[in-house]
């Protein structure tokens, strides 16, 4: 047989490297002088290799124990450094060789103390050698703490050999520590001067030019330096990039860290810098999986923390966010960037009180984060402190004078305080002076605040002198124009905008939407059809045409399939699947949701959401094993979240593992301490297993975290009121009502007043609670609810009549409103159901209310109508069709009702209502 032989090209196979180095001779002494002539052409995985083949032959040879610690030293690996390096004193190779790399991987791994304990009084022949190991016991010493043995190793690292670099770049960087830059800067020049290869003298030099001297591009072109003299050089790497993203250079950025893919892919700051440019480019789906693969590594990271908690924030997953960001701050509190991260998380959720125990710590000190000002005004202001609001925005206004946010917040502080032409004055002149948009929109939010829509109106028109060529003033005219009821105006600016951007998607919904209004929704669907002509993938008008056809009453096959095609356009994309699986959940189809979820981590195998959402599905389908599984999977993909284990917690409790379930709520609040949900779930357990005592435990708990929230409270009278303790629940509502002005606190305080049999009392508070809150719709829809218990139609009428008139968009309030006008015999029942239903459309609820009413009145074709529709939206609610057959009564259609009648006949047990079936199908 002929063979062919071809020239090799490119990079040989790992094995096939293996196999020609072992080739190069079977003798040990062979391979080592192998080995160096690798690393003199500094390929140290090839040196590795051959060192490694000689120890398999000999593995007592000194030399080879040394090199390969000296290689793996120079690669990073400190710790295999450290284990060959004391293999090769062992076998007593030359200490001046051993000891001082021995020394630099024991300090690169934090042994500070154990490096001067064991080597502090060593003294080594060669005057390089022993430079080398007392600059080491200098950092070490410094690292504890003891600055004077640390200067006394460093004097005499200097004094044994005058011009050895690393001792004289660590005095360099103690001038640098007494800021004396220049004097520092001077020794990293003399070093280089000296010896123009030595990459750590340029990397210091570029970080002086950079801190101290503020020269950007000098400092790069150190760092660049650096790496050219040493490619794997990661610090001198990792400096290059970090100037690149905070230039937001981000083509440099990214061209640098392919080039540190090359020589360090895995490496934990490799994936961090990745992270970061993902993050500047937006594409924060990348930036969140990187930002995982770091922490993995490095939990404690707070580099990694800081830019995970940054991820969250930006993805609105603020318990997320906080998880990360506290961690972070706890690590480092000195760490700017986090606590005003942190204090955003809290403003977000709405724990103002968090966010200013956050926030005051940074506000203290000589070098307060200027950046910081803002956020403190916001803080103040939404803890209602005007005054300190008005001071911090103030000085965020003197920081940067040119700031239009900034300048915006005051003005706005002033309108707070009562200063309102003022206010409005000064948002006028930002508009005016700026060519942003901050102060155009803060203004135009005021006036519609204040229902001043023609000013309003007037504000945008200044808007779009600026804006002429967006869409986006045009369709603010479009909505106010809408809360005017000036409904062909406001089509009339919609389609404005869509001359301007035809697939600028917030008018295309909002002209859709008029359409609906005029019923026309053939209209509403061919503007989605004339969007997805344009752009066939646009998820937007995709799901908007799934929603579009729920609302006009298709079947859930048919919506289903709309969401598919959205899926489908938009593979990748969460969204779309996260909505897909939900609406199967919603409507019990089980099995398709878990077929979406599975085909959608499949896709997407990196999704948290998605593998949370696989987990969902398989607890819907009993499938506990595997929802564990799911659930543990989603745990390590987030170490820091305690969210998975409130999902382990969900699924042990449906399997009955109550401790299980306990074990996994006590991992949830070991990552966040006072995450409500698990505490909830705690009490929920203890309350089970007539563990009072720590029930109430962990609601006192729960009020020292959050003194001026009402949750501790409430729960702690929750659980004295289920053991009838009507006094010591009434304490813990009282209590709490000092604390906060809550309508749920009130509400309880009065049912267990009245549980205790303390009617007067109860009397006594609810008028003293509607005359101090007289605009607590709450406390009164519960009043007007209590009402109809007692069958006082009148009293509930007046109550239901003053919830819509403080919200006249309550359509619960005027759903029950009908019901009991209905009772009174009053005329208008039908009309304030029709209400109910205008304001809150397709909910079955307030849709049963109107067909009752309807056929009470004898329009059983509509009520038929309706009702039927009910128990299509809900095809499980007994209830619903409980009713549904007593309208077929009412309109004669026994035979119609009958069939309703055996079906839930035919529920037995599990539905309460069937002494009034058997009453209902006797009398058929």
């Amino acid at each position: 047989m002929k063979i062919t032989k071809h020239p090799i090209r490119g990079a040989l196979p790992a094995l096939l490297v293996s196999l020609l180095l072992v080739a190069c001779g079977d003798k040990p002494e062979a391979m080592i002088s192998s080995a160096k002539d690798y690393l003199a052409k500094n390929d140290s995985k090839a040196a590795v290799i051959q060192i490694k083949n000689a120890l398999q032959k000999s593995p007592d040879m000194p030399e080879a124990r040394y090199l390969l610690g000296k290689t793996l030293l120079e690669s990073g690996d400190v710790a295999g450094a450290e284990t060959e390096l004391r293999k090769a004193l062992a076998l007593k190779f030359a200490q001046d060789k051993t000891l001082p790399l021995l020394a630099t991987a024991m300090l690169a791994q934090g042994q500070a103390k154990k490096l001067t304990d064991e080597f502090g009084k060593t003294n080594l022949a060669d005057k390089t050698a022993q430079a080398s190991l007392l600059t080491s016991l200098a950092g070490a010493y410094a690292a504890q703490g003891q600055t004077e043995p640390a200067q006394t190793a460093l004097d005499a690292a200097l004094a044994t050999a005058p011009d050895y670099a690393p001792a004289k770049l660590i005095q360099a960087r103690q001038k640098g520590g007494q800021r004396d830059f220049d004097g520092a800067l001077a020794i990293a020049d003399e070093v280089i001067s000296k010896n123009p290869q030595s990459f750590e003298a340029w990397k210091l030099k570029g970080d002086l030019l950079r801190y101290a001297k503020n020269q950007p591009a000098e400092a790069l072109a150190a760092y660049r330096k650096s790496v050219e003299i040493k490619p794997d050089f990661l610090a001198g790497q990792t400096a290059a990039v970090t100037l690149l993203l905070q230039q937001n250079n981000l083509p440099d950025a990214a061209s640098q860290i392919e080039q540190l893919k090359k020589i360090a892919p895995n490496q934990p700051q490799t994936k961090f810098l990745e992270a970061n440019l993902a993050y500047q480019q937006m594409d924060l789906k990348a930036a969140r999986e990187l930002t995982q693969q770091v922490l993995k590594a490095a939990p404690n990271n707070v580099q990694g923390l800081q830019l995970a908690g940054a991820i969250e924030l930006q993805l609105n997953s603020p318990l997320q966010a906080e998880v990360y960001l506290s961690k972070a701050l706890q690590a480092a509190p000195n760490l700017p960037l986090a606590r005003r991260l942190l204090v955003m998380t809290y403003l977000r959720s709405g724990q103002a009180t968090k966010a200013l125990d956050t926030l005051k710590p940074g506000l203290v000190g000589d070098n307060i984060d200027p950046g910081l000002y803002a956020v403190a005004g916001e803080v103040y202001l939404q803890n209602n402190d005007v005054k300190k609001a008005e001071e911090y925005f103030t000085k965020a206004t003197q920081q940067d004078p040119k700031n239009a946010r900034n300048r915006t917040s005051l003005a706005l502080t002033h309108m707070i305080s009562g200063q309102v032409d003022n206010a409005f004055g000064e948002l006028q002149n930002i508009s005016a002076s700026d060519s942003g948009i901050t102060a155009d929109m803060a203004l135009i939010s005021a006036h519609l605040r204040r229902q001043e829509l023609d000013k309003a109106l007037k504000a945008i028109d200044a808007l779009e002198k600026k804006q002429a060529d967006k869409p986006l003033a045009a369709n603010l005219r479009g909505r106010v124009l809408l809360i005017k009821r000036d409904l062909p105006g406001a089509r009339k600016s919609f389609e404005r905008a869509l001359q301007i951007d035809p697939m600028f998607f917030p008018a295309v919904a909002s002209l859709a939407g008029l359409d609906l209004a005029d019923k026309k929704p053939q209209d509403a669907k061919a503007r989605f059809d004339a969007v997805l002509a344009k752009d066939p993938k646009n998820a937007q008008a995709l799901l908007a045409q799934a929603e579009l056809a729920a609302r006009t009453g298709a079947s859930k096959d048919e919506v289903g399939k709309l969401i598919n095609n959205a899926v489908s356009a938009n593979p990748t994309e969460a969204a779309p699947r996260l909505l897909l699986i939900d609406f199967h959940l919603r409507n019990k189809d089980v099995k398709l949701a878990t077929s979406a979820a599975q085909d959608a981590v499949a896709t997407l195998p990196n999704n948290p959401e998605l593998l949370d959402a696989l987990g969902r599905t398989q607890l819907a389908a009993g499938e506990f094993n595997q929802s564990i599984a799911s659930f543990n999977k989603l745990a390590g993909m987030q170490p820091l979240s305690p969210q998975p284990y409130l999902r382990l917690a969900d699924v042990h409790m449906a399997n009955k593992d109550k401790a299980a379930a306990a074990a996994s709520l006590r991992k949830a609040l070991d990552i966040k301490p006072d995450l409500q949900a698990a505490q909830r779930g705690s009490i929920l357990l203890d309350m089970d297993g007539k563990n009072i005592s720590g029930a109430l435990t962990t609601a006192k708990t729960m009020q020292k975290q959050g003194p001026k929230d009402a949750v501790g409270y409430v729960l702690e009278g929750d659980i004295n009121a289920s053991q009838k303790n009507w006094d010591a629940a009434a304490n813990a509502y009282q209590t709490g009502l000092k604390q906060a002005s809550s309508a749920e606190l009130a509400v309880k305080l009065h049912s267990v007043l009245l549980a205790a049999g303390k009617t007067s009392e109860a009397e006594k508070f609810s008028a003293t609670w509607q005359r101090d809150q007289p605009k607590d719709t709450v406390f009164l829809l519960y009043l007007g609810d209590g009402a109809i218990s007692r069958k006082d139609y009148s009293g509930a009428e007046k109550l239901y009549t003053r919830v819509t008139q403080l919200q006249p968009n309550n359509a619960v309030a005027f759903n029950n409103l009908a019901w009991v006008t209905a009772r009174l015999n009053k005329d208008g029942a039908i009309a304030l159901a029709e209400k109910a239903n205008a304001l809150a459309p397709n909910q079955p609820a307030l849709m049963d209310t109107l067909a009752e009413l309807l056929s009470d009145k004898g329009d059983y074709a509509k009520a038929l109508e309706v009702q039927t529709k009910v128990v299509t939206l809900q095809p499980e609610n007994p209830i619903f069709k409980l009713n549904l057959a007593k309208i077929h009564i009412k309109g004669g259609k026994k035979d119609l009702a009958k069939v309703q009648l055996d079906e839930l006949a035919k529920l037995g047990d599990k539905f309460g209502g069937q002494k009034e079936v058997a009453q209902l199908i006797k009398g058929l």
